[in-house]
């Protein structure tokens, strides 16, 4: 199907489709919860993934989204892709109802029904990989993603892929320090890249975290917020893991 929108990507929603996102609940501000003061930690449900295998299949999304946001989470972020990560939509739908912080619809979003099928299923934010898609792709799924009242996460790996972000309009930029080749975690990619965000665009770290003395180090490069997700997930005490992570006192879990 042809995009309705001149310059977007193949995949415009069927009106069906359009319907449910606009009947869909109210949107939770995202960027506004990582904006606020201090460091906020975004939790992740996933069952497994291809870099570890599997890590909770018996995992229930309502329940550990509550127990991340007792543990001070400022919001969720939810894998809904089946194949790769042992998600579904019925997750997040589950997660968004047992708590009142945003949710990130974390998956592989490549065209605009992707965009509404999140809206539709309750998703305030949606994540944008910039190596899965061109610079005008990119830019017409943020302004798309907008316009229905979202956030776009919008992730990159190196100075290119930030310059194409900042270029397609990205407010909330993500720096992923997990290569998505080898999947190799490069503890040092954010702090490296936090220099070059400008001031205004809200900043994220994501992948091998798993210390307070890192999200300190983050925090004080000028990150907005950190996305974590194996270290919670394997922690008997999620709530603990997650409240760990934001102490400003002594070492964290891992040191």
């Amino acid at each position: 199907m042809e995009s309705h929108r001149a310059g977007a990507p193949r995949g415009g929603p069927s009106p069906a489709l359009a319907a449910q996102a606009q009947e869909a609940p109210p949107v939770r501000d995202f960027r506004a919860a990582l904006s606020a003061p201090g460091l906020g930690v975004i939790a992740e449900c996933k069952r497994r993934s291809p870099s570890v295998g599997t890590i909770d299949s018996e995992l229930d999304p309502a329940s550990l989204a509550k127990e991340y946001v007792d543990g001070g989470a400022v919001a969720i972020s939810v894998l809904t892709d089946s194949e790769y990560f042992g998600g579904s939509v019925d997750d997040l739908v589950a997660a968004r109802s047992e708590v009142a912080v945003p949710v990130l619809r974390k998956d592989f979003t490549v065209c605009e029904s992707d965009v509404y099928e999140a809206r539709a299923m309750g998703a305030d934010a949606v994540l944008l990989i910039v190596a899965a898609l061109s610079g005008s792709e990119l830019a017409a799924l943020v302004s798309l993603t907008e316009s229905l009242g979202m956030t776009a996460l919008v992730e990159v790996h190196d100075e290119v892929e930030l310059d194409t972000a900042l270029g397609a309009g990205a407010e909330v930029v993500g720096v992923n320090q997990r290569d998505l080749f080898n999947f190799q975690v490069d503890p040092g990619r954010a702090l490296r890249m936090a220099y070059l965000i400008p001031a205004g665009v809200v900043s994220v770290a994501e992948s091998g975290i798993g210390s307070a003395r890192q999200v300190r180090a983050l925090e004080a490069a000028g990150y907005d917020a950190v996305l974590v997700g194996e270290h919670l997930l394997k922690s008997a005490d999620r709530r603990g893991a997650v409240s760990a992570l934001l102490s400003s006192t002594g070492p964290g879990p891992g040191e």
